[in-house]
């Protein structure tokens, strides 16, 4: 069945539809679903019109960004960041600010996830952590929103709401509660000591495109911030849809922090101290992760992200028990375990 079919019943869908008649480029019956999204953003594919394919190639992709929900100028400043850092990301084609609409260059198909091998990861791992080296190397401050100790808290929230409350249907005892505020505090203490950078807040396999030439194409910036140095290695390294053993993890790690100190970028100079603060940031992210994977399912109906919740609580438990300070969340975890539902479905 046709997208175009659902024109009465999706507004947005026909908003973009007429935007795109409008400009002539793309041929607007070839349009397609191009991706799925964690948040209200939509993604289309459309075959370029022929005497457009010399300049623009044989497609693009239409975004739709609700102007109420999502930071469409966001996007386009990250994008325009990342193309002067030597970074590929999408070319932007036209746009509807005011409406919440983009053209972009087409960076394919073929994520970074369905792409990793055993065989090949390491070059694929190396040609990202150049990419993401890039983009710090350009970072100064006031030119993007601070990623600040409460924002961060903010994230950490999402567990105790979305996960002990909603998915394993727990309430704490004061005594509970202030335990984990206690180990929020010992990770926000270690985060918001970090040097900062730019963050790209999403910089792992499902974003990451495996492109012809200056590989990877890099996607879902527009909430970029400014803030902990290790934030993007952990969400690339420690990622919630493929793991790595712990081994290879480290190499890459300590790969990363030698080229990021050669180049003068802000790391922990004591590699054991790096390596301390990575792990703090990624746990920072799976314990937000966990809420927002279970506030995907709950409220917004997304319940494939349920399946990657024992790969990142797998993380949450063994970082968590290799620190005396963060030793308390196992306690609460182990608390907990006897309600814990089984993962995959929607309850």
């Amino acid at each position: 069945m046709s997208l175009l079919q659902n024109l009465t019943s999706d507004t947005r869908l026909q908003l973009l539809v007429d935007w795109l008649r409008g400009l002539n480029v793309v041929d607007v019956d070839s349009i397609r679903p191009a991706s799925a999204d964690a948040s209200f953003r939509r993604y289309f594919r459309l075959n370029v019109l022929p005497e457009q394919q010399a300049a623009l190639g044989q497609t693009l992709i239409a975004m739709d960004a609700p102007p109420e929900r999502e930071n469409v100028l966001g996007f386009v400043k990250v994008a325009e960041m990342l193309t002067h850092a030597g970074i590929t990301a999408p070319r932007i084609v036209a746009t509807d600010y005011e409406a919440g609409l983009m053209l972009l260059s087409d960076l394919g198909t073929t994520m970074y996830l369905s792409a990793l091998t055993h065989d090949n990861a390491s070059t694929m791992y190396a040609e990202a952590l150049e990419a993401l080296v890039k983009f710090q190397i350009t970072s100064r401050p006031d030119v993007l929103p601070e990623y600040d100790r409460a924002f961060l808290l903010r994230e950490m929230k999402l567990f105790p709401e979305w996960y002990i409350g909603k998915h394993l249907n727990a309430t704490l005892t004061e005594k509970q509660a202030a335990e984990l505020q206690g180990v929020f505090d010992a990770i926000l203490a270690n985060v918001t000591a970090q040097a900062q950078v730019f963050v790209h807040r999403d910089f792992h396999s499902r974003n990451l495109m495996v492109v012809d030439a200056n590989n990877p194409g890099v996607l879902d910036f527009q909430d970029a911030l400014y803030g902990p140095m290790t934030y993007d290695l952990a969400s690339l390294l420690r990622d919630a849809y493929v793991q790595w053993d712990e081994e290879l993890v480290l190499d890459w790690a300590i790969r990363y922090w030698q080229h990021a100190k050669s180049l003068g970028l802000p790391v922990n100079a004591d590699i054991d101290a790096f390596y301390k603060d990575f792990e703090y940031m990624a746990l920072q992210r799976h314990l937000k992760i966990l809420g927002l994977f279970c506030r995907l399912n709950y409220r917004d109906g997304k319940s494939q992200y349920l399946d990657d919740l024992p790969t990142v609580m797998e993380y949450v438990r063994k970082t968590a028990g290799r620190y005396k300070d963060l030793k308390p969340l196992i306690k609460l975890l182990d608390l907990l375990e006897d309600t814990k539902p089984q993962v995959g479905y929607t309850f």
